[in-house]
């Protein structure tokens, strides 16, 4: 986190520059009350840019004696969030604003949802956790009442939580498939025995027993920029279907699934393609030649979906894309990714697939101009000619390869013969 120095010798705590990408981040909570004492480096509060949420760290030991952006705020990088007194200096809370008789009465200091102003921000309870750091545990199945914390009164970390589930002390649980692991989705896990936050108010149904609610700001995300997307694309699909007989074998032999094989052939033969490696914005097509940066789908479970970037995905083997996809996929469900991790793709592959699903249509992520999406392997009956003419029935795993594609950018004709070469390129 980045800061400055007031002329009143107090450290400015500012949104920080965590990618290239970043223009802007959200305040998610605070864990920290103005009059706290802090750390340098401990953890003060929680900052979400799009679809990454990450924690932010005192710049400097102190006391924070103003806080300036609400929970749920919104403000460009560089705005400062709060102040802290260093230590050794004179500490003077600042005063609220004189209220007028206009005014409504000020909330209390210390009242739940407080964030902002020159008001305290609402103490958090010492077995309380962070929004961060309960998703982590659900998604491992941690009870963090296991869990010691290095926090104000022993308040668990991102780094605490992190640094248990590498520790001996931490049981195996199987690791969340990836959204391209497996063609069948394993039975829920059973309800992880974490500490709860603040209990929410009970839901009310309506007449027909219907529960209404706000869409989570993951899925508010997703949605505007698939909304954008249908809106300024011109959206076709194409699909062939695909023998994946030599895939199946090779996968096999390497010990991985067949989403790298796939991404390796996809980065050959787009780059014989260059209008599908490519970004269009308003009449502006950027084409990316030889570098093939390769956006992977990762299902973030109920929380949504999010797309790292593989970057110069030519560069890579397909172990060493095998690779790259495992990691950006746990760092994804560590809220690890940084704002770089998921911009500049110029092409992405989607995987539904791994759940079953044998034909969709994906939404381009525009300002992309395709998206391929690898359906179910399913072992299907298929007429096989040999090399005399004669055909016969056989058994062939088989999967459907559906392209979606911007008809701005290119023609039917184009997309066929991407996929068409695809094809040849995995079989």
């Amino acid at each position: 986190m980045s800061s400055s120095t007031t002329e009143l010798g107090l450290v400015d705590v500012t949104m920080p520059q965590m990618g290239t990408s970043m223009s802007e981040g959200t305040v998610v909570t605070w864990l920290k009350s103005v009059g706290d004492p802090v750390e340098a480096d401990e953890t003060i509060c929680e900052i979400s840019t799009d679809k990454i949420d990450t924690e932010c760290p005192a710049p400097a030991a102190g006391t924070l004696v103003e806080v300036l952006v609400e929970v749920e705020e919104t403000v460009e990088v560089g705005a400062v969030l709060a102040r802290i007194a260093p230590e050794g200096g004179a500490v003077v809370l600042p005063a609220p604003p004189e209220p007028t008789p206009a005014s409504a009465p000020a909330e209390p200091a210390g009242a739940e949802g407080n964030g902002a102003g020159r008001l305290a921000v609402a103490p958090a309870d010492s077995r309380r956790y962070s929004p961060l750091v309960r998703r982590i545990a659900a998604e491992h199945r941690v009870d963090l009442t296991e869990v010691p914390g290095t926090g104000r009164a022993g308040r668990v970390t991102k780094k605490d939580l992190l640094a248990w589930l590498e520790s001996p002390n931490a049981a195996a649980a199987p690791e969340p498939p990836l959204h391209s692991d497996s063609p069948y989705r394993p039975d829920p896990p059973s309800a992880p025995a974490v500490a709860p936050g603040p209990v929410p108010p009970a839901a009310v149904s309506n007449d027909l027993g219907g529960v209404s609610g706000s869409l989570t700001r993951i899925r508010r995300s997703i949605g505007a920029a698939m909304l954008r997307s249908q809106q300024t694309t011109a959206t076709c699909h194409t699909v062939v279907e695909c023998d994946f007989s030599g895939v199946e074998r090779r996968r096999r032999e390497l010990g991985m699934t067949a989403l790298p094989l796939v991404a390796r052939a996809v980065v050959d033969v787009i780059r014989r393609h260059p209008d599908l490696n490519a970004t269009l914005e308003g009449e502006t097509i950027t084409r990316f030649g030889e570098r093939v940066h390769l956006g992977i789908a990762v299902s973030l479970g109920g929380e949504g979906l999010i797309v790292p970037v593989i970057h110069d995905a030519q560069e890579l083997s397909a172990e060493g894309l095998a690779g790259r996809i495992k990691d950006l996929a746990r760092r994804a469900r560590a809220k690890e990714l940084q704002p770089d991790d998921v911009a500049g793709a110029t092409f992405t592959i989607t995987s539904p697939g791994a759940y079953g699903a044998t034909i969709a249509t994906p939404v381009i992520n525009a300002p992309q101009v395709g998206i391929l999406d690898l359906e179910a392997i399913v072992k299907r009956p298929v007429v096989v000619t040999d090399a005399d003419g004669q055909d016969s029935i056989a058994i062939r795993p088989l999967a459907n390869l559906v392209l979606g594609w911007d008809h701005r950018a290119m023609d039917g004709v184009y997309a066929a013969q991407f996929l068409g070469a695809l094809r040849e390129a995995l079989e």
